[in-house]
C-alpha cells in the first residue's frame, strides 16, 4: 500500500515549517499567496489528503495541552517549557492554549497534576514522568480516551504513551566516561549522582557510563552510586558522606542538573581541586565553575529543543493523525571551558531578553561582550 502523504513531506519538498504547510492549507493568516499557492499545490502533486477528523477536531475548539513537568533547582525545566511556548508561538495557531501544570519536586504532585489533566477534559499532556509506575494507571486511561501523551526528558515504556523526546541518554553516559577515563589517564575511583534509578533517563546515563568505563578503562573502580531525589540537600549530604569515605576519589559524573550541592559537597570536604568533576546541562551558576576547571566538561541536554519537539510532535498527532515519530532523540552537545564563550554567545542571541539577563549576570566579560 501506498504510504500515506503528511504534512511533514510537503514541507520537505518545498524548504518550509510543517506549521507553514498547516497554515496554508487551513487558511490561517501570516502566509503570502505565492507561498499558499506553492503549498497547495505541492499538496495536489504528491496527492494529500487532510485528515478530515483531525481538521475537525482542531477547528470546532482551541487545543489545550497540559504540561506537566517539574519546577527544578535550575534553568532546565524553565527551558523546557520555553521552548514549549516558543514552538506554540512558531506555529501561529491561535486554537494552542497551554496549561502548565508544574509540582516541586521528585514524587510530590506527579499524579495529582496528571489527573487534574484528565479531569479538565484537554486534547494532549507533555509529562515528565519520573515515577512511570505510578502514572501506569492513568496514561493508560489517556490512551484510552484518545488523549495522546508525550513523555519529555525520560521515557514510560508500556503505558500506552503516544512518544518520547529526550537526550540520547547512551551517548550521554559513555562520553561521559570516556572522558573521564582520559582526564585521569585510565587509573582512579570514581563515582555517580542521579536523581532516582528508577527514572529511565537516569539508569541508562549510569548503565552506558559503567559499561564505557569497565570495556575501555578496566583499571578504573566505580563507587556506590549517589540518589539524591533531586533535593539539594540530600544531594549535598551524601556527596560529603562518599567524600569522607573515599579521600582518593578521582572524578565524579553527575548525571542532573543537580550538580552545585556536589561541587559545594567537595568544596567543604577540600576535595574540589583533587576531583574531575563532569556534570549535566549549563545555567548560569555552573558557568563560572567551568571558567576556573573546578569543571572540566558538562554535557548539555538540549531543554528548549526537547520542549519544542515534544509540542510538535503532539500538535501533529492532533491535526494530522498521525505521529511523526515515536521516538525523538537528540545528540548531546559537549560544553567546555574552550567553546564556552561561544555557546553562551549562541545562547544568547537564540533567547528571549529575560533569559538573556540572567545569563549575562553569571559572566562579567559576557556583560561586557554584549553590552
Amino acid at each position: 500500500m501506498k504510504r500515506k502523504v503528511k504534512l511533514l513531506d510537503i514541507a520537505h519538498e518545498l524548504g518550509v515549517s510543517t506549521g507553514t504547510v498547516h497554515r496554508a492549507l487551513h487558511n490561517h493568516p501570516g502566509v503570502s499567496p505565492m507561498t499558499k499557492s506553492r503549498v497547495q499545490q505541492m499538496a495536489k502533486t504528491l496527492g494529500y489528503r487532510p485528515n478530515l477528523a483531525a481538521r475537525y477536531l482542531s477547528s470546532r475548539h482551541n487545543l489545550r495541552i497540559s504540561v506537566n513537568t517539574l519546577q527544578g533547582t535550575t534553568s532546565f525545566w524553565d527551558e523546557v517549557r520555553a521552548g514549549i511556548s516558543e514552538e506554540a508561538r512558531a506555529l501561529v495557531m491561535e486554537n494552542i492554549e497551554i496549561e502548565y501544570r508544574t509540582y516541586p519536586r521528585l514524587g510530590e504532585g506527579e499524579e495529582e497534576a496528571f489527573e487534574a489533566a484528565l479531569k479538565s477534559g484537554v486534547d494532549g499532556i507533555i509529562t515528565f514522568p519520573s515515577r512511570p509506575q505510578g502514572l501506569l494507571s492513568r496514561m493508560r486511561r489517556a490512551s484510552r480516551n484518545s488523549i495522546p501523551v508525550v513523555c519529555v526528558a525520560t521515557d514510560a515504556p508500556n503505558t500506552g504513551r503516544l512518544a518520547v523526546v529526550s537526550i540520547d541518554t547512551l551517548a550521554s553516559g559513555s562520553l561521559a566516561a570516556d572522558l573521564m577515563g582520559s582526564f585521569l589517564g585510565g587509573k582512579g575511583k570514581v563515582a555517580v549522582t542521579l536523581s532516582s534509578l528508577a527514572i529511565s533517563e537516569h539508569a541508562e546515563k549510569h548503565k552506558a557510563f559503567a559499561s564505557t568505563l569497565h570495556d575501555l578503562y578496566p583499571q578504573m573502580q566505580l563507587q556506590e552510586t549517589i540518589e539524591d531525589h533531586d533535593i539539594e540537600t540530600e544531594a549535598y549530604e551524601k556527596s560529603a558522606e562518599l567524600f569522607k569515605k573515599h579521600p582518593d576519589l578521582a572524578g565524579i559524573y553527575v548525571t542532573t542538573e543537580a550538580s552545585i550541592p556536589v561541587l559545594n559537597a567537595a568544596r567543604g570536604a577540600h576535595m574540589l581541586d583533587k576531583i574531575t568533576f563532569i556534570t549535566t546541562d549549563l545555567f548560569p551558576a555552573l558557568v563560572p565553575e567551568i571558567r576556573s576547571r573546578a569543571v572540566a566538561a558538562t554535557i548539555y541536554q538540549r531543554p528548549r529543543t526537547q520542549g519544542r519537539m515534544a509540542l510538535r510532535v503532539l500538535h501533529e498527532f492532533l491535526v494530522e493523525g498521525e505521529c511523526p515519530s515515536f521516538q525523538v532523540t537528540l545528540a548531546p552537545h559537549l560544553v567546555m571551558r574552550g567553546n564556552l564563550d561561544f555557546f553562551l554567545q549562541r545562547q544568547l542571541l537564540e533567547s528571549g531578553p529575560q533569559r538573556a539577563v540572567r545569563l549575562r549576570s553569571a559572566s562579567s566579560d559576557m556583560v561586557e561582550y554584549f553590552g
